[in-house]
């Protein structure tokens, strides 16, 4: 049966996109180079969750390989790629720069210049919502002018939309990228601001508030991301597309430490802080082309959203046990498979 390839499958999303795939019956290739970036063994946990279900399988690779790439997409085609594979992160772009080039530019070209070679019928990748950059105008908009990335991050990204597009255009490939914003949910990232601000509320630590709280964002949970990747995947392609994903229903920083805080049963302290380089104020999507395209639009609660990302955070790493890293419970069963 033909198989789905996840790149990035060991990530957030991606481990949650694969999850879906699997669970409505897909077959599935995941794809990962398990870097450092953040603690491996959370990669890892993860893989062995998707690792239980009888079509999945997986392949350790780093996507800015191109001759193992391209030896991939030879021993197998692909009817779908979903390419989540990325460095992340938009503060850490402006310490190291070189490292989203390789991942984010070659790593990128890599994949969808061999999926284009093996006549994959339909490209989807992440783009981010940080493209906005420096724009003023809420709610963003696919059509909005996006020649303004305020890191290099949201440049590497916006570069992908544009490869894409010259792919759509010179060889007829269909391609779907989206703009997701403020992904957050169970299994999330250790360097977002849920996890962050939830680690450092449950040891007593004081969290960083930027811009003087003075900050909005449209966070989206997890699983509403995968159903909407789930279901472009299974519409079909359609030439060069674009979209955001994302809530539509921006939030007060403060409201958002609140609602952890209510859902942790503590109050947080904080250290209000000046805006950083490469943030941007504010993010609010424009969904209606996405809810036109998929009949679907993310709308879980903030409330609801945390809720289920802090009953994982405690359930995985445990009370009182966060200097250990991986909670002892998932360490045992990743050392005994």
């Amino acid at each position: 049966m033909d198989k789905t390839l996840v790149t990035g499958a060991a990530g957030f999303i991606g481990y949650h996109v694969a999850e879906r795939l699997l669970e409505r019956g897909g077959h599935v290739l995941g794809l990962d180079n398990f870097n450092s970036y953040y603690d491996p063994e959370l990669k890892r946990a993860r893989v062995h969750r998707l690792a239980g279900h009888p079509n999945f399988e997986m392949a350790t690779l780093d996507i800015a390989d191109r001759q193992s790439i391209d030896d991939l997409f030879a021993r197998e085609p692909f009817p779908t790629v979903i390419h989540l594979a990325a460095q992340a992160g938009v503060r850490y772009s402006v310490e190291n720069p070189h490292v989203y080039a390789e991942a984010n530019l070659t790593g990128f070209l890599n994949v969808l210049d061999a999926a284009r070679r093996a006549g994959t019928g339909h490209f989807i990748y992440a783009s981010s919502s940080s493209v906005y950059g420096g724009n003023t105008k809420i709610p963003f908009s696919i059509a909005d002018r996006v020649d303004t990335p305020v890191s290099l991050y949201a440049a590497t990204k916006r570069a992908g939309e544009l490869m894409a597009h010259s792919y759509a255009h010179l060889y007829g490939m269909n391609t779907t990228g989206l703009r997701f914003f403020t992904v957050y949910g169970p299994w999330g990232r250790p360097d977002m601001a849920p996890f962050l601000f939830a680690r450092a509320i449950v040891r007593g630590e004081t969290i960083d508030v930027y811009n003087q709280g003075q900050m909005r964002r449209d966070f989206t949970y997890i699983d509403d991301v995968a159903e909407g990747v789930g279901r472009l995947a299974a519409a079909g392609p359609k030439g060069f597309q674009l979209f955001n994903v994302g809530n539509s229903q921006p939030v007060e920083l403060m409201e958002f430490i609140q609602t952890l805080e209510r859902a942790l049963g503590r109050q947080a302290s904080m250290r209000f802080l000046p805006l950083q380089p490469g943030d941007v104020v504010a993010t609010h999507a424009d969904v209606e082309d996405f809810w036109r395209a998929t009949g679907f639009r993310p709308a879980t609660p903030l409330a609801a959203g945390i809720g289920h990302f802090v009953r994982w955070y405690k359930d995985y790493y445990g009370e009182g046990n966060h200097e250990h890293g991986v909670h002892a419970r998932a360490r045992a069963v990743l050392q005994a498979s």
